[in-house]
């Protein structure tokens, strides 16, 4: 292969993963739409989900690593978030400078209404289920490689 055959567009990684995330929003946008969710709304509250309560906090800090975002990124989206009285923030009371973020009772019901939309995502891949989970797989492996390099 030659070095102009190496600089095409179509033979990018990261051009297959930016059209494929654009694509995958387009995708995601109708179906959040209806739950009154952005995109980075909804993957917080993946995070939130997990916990699966109104009782159980998590530090900004922890929810900014889990999700890769920084504060400056992550405080205004909260900031809407608890406009939309999905989620409360507070100070912890053991150390003031740390923000927690809990569900509120909206916030938990909403998982309800969003259980189904990972099946949703998954029918318009066209994939099978070895093949996602194989895909995903070599994503994994490929976030791990390129976090040490």
């Amino acid at each position: 292969m030659t070095i102009d055959e190496n600089l095409k567009l179509e033979k990018q990684l990261c051009f297959r993963l930016y059209s494929l995330t654009k694509l995958m929003n387009r995708h995601y946008n109708p179906v959040l739409k209806k739950l009154g969710l952005t995109y980075s709304q909804y993957l917080v509250m993946l995070v939130l989900w997990k916990k699966n309560n109104t009782t159980s906090s998590l530090s900004v800090k922890q929810l900014g690593e889990k999700l890769d975002l920084d504060s400056g990124t992550l405080s205004p989206l909260l900031k809407r978030m608890e406009k939309q009285l999905l989620l409360s923030r507070f100070r912890n009371s053991e150390d003031e400078r740390s923000v927690e973020v809990k569900l509120t009772g909206l916030g938990c019901q909403l998982k309800e209404q969003a259980i189904n939309i990972p099946a949703q995502m998954f029918s318009v891949t066209g994939m099978s289920i070895d093949e996602l989970h194989t895909l995903n797989v070599s994503l994994d492996s490929l976030l791990v490689t390129m976090k040490t390099k």
